[in-house]
């Protein structure tokens, strides 16, 4: 799940660009200027000024692969202080087939029917743990990479530029390029041009 929160205008990335060449706009936004020197030109400083905020939902497999990029900042639900979401679940089914809508409230399934069960077994032992008042510092160790988590994530429009290029490959993890492309998604329209160079052609 990939929510855009907020997004710093074009007009900005117009006047840092202004400043360089100290020819402001007369009117408007000048976005064949911007798309020229940021992207033909590759004086893609300028557009370090546009910054993108997101509110997303991954898996802790995901967060990992997400972490490893620069110039970007994580805010990150907390399994010190949330576990707690566990005390009150009946338990889980740990037969795929049967398994209600509940283990998706907590899971990222891969459609992999082995693994998924694997996980169901993990978010199982987990609630055990919870149920039985072991501390969260100590039980967060038994959680399945594929547990949900949620995060705010900033980062800049050079920044992504360069996420997108990577991880939208078909050799990039199945989830962070299903993420790749939400976030593609949820840029605004009139930012889109600056990234639309950067996505992997197969979707």
């Amino acid at each position: 799940m990939v929510k855009l929160l907020h997004y710093t205008p074009l007009k900005i990335a117009d006047l840092a660009i202004s400043k360089c060449w100290d020819k402001p706009t007369k009117e408007g936004i000048n976005v064949d200027r911007i798309e020229r020197v940021a992207n033909k030109n590759k004086h893609a400083s300028t557009i370090e000024h546009l910054n993108y905020n997101f509110d997303i939902t991954i898996s802790r497999a995901c967060l990992q692969e997400l972490a490893r990029h620069r110039h970007t900042s994580l805010s990150v639900k907390s399994s010190r202080y949330t576990l707690k979401e566990l005390m009150n679940e009946d338990p889980f089914d740990w037969d795929y087939n049967e398994t209600d809508e509940r283990a998706t409230k907590y899971l990222i399934f891969t459609g992999n029917k082995s693994v998924d069960e694997a996980s169901i077994k993990g978010l199982e032992e987990l609630r055990i743990l919870v149920a039985n008042n072991v501390s969260n510092d100590h039980s967060k160790y038994a959680m399945p990479e594929a547990y949900k988590t949620s995060l705010v994530w900033t980062i800049n429009a050079r920044s992504l530029q360069n996420f997108l290029s990577l991880r939208t490959s078909t050799s990039a993890l199945w989830e962070i390029r299903e993420l790749a492309y939400d976030i593609y998604d949820n840029i605004p329209e009139d930012h889109k041009f600056l990234f639309k160079d950067s996505l992997y052609k197969d979707r």
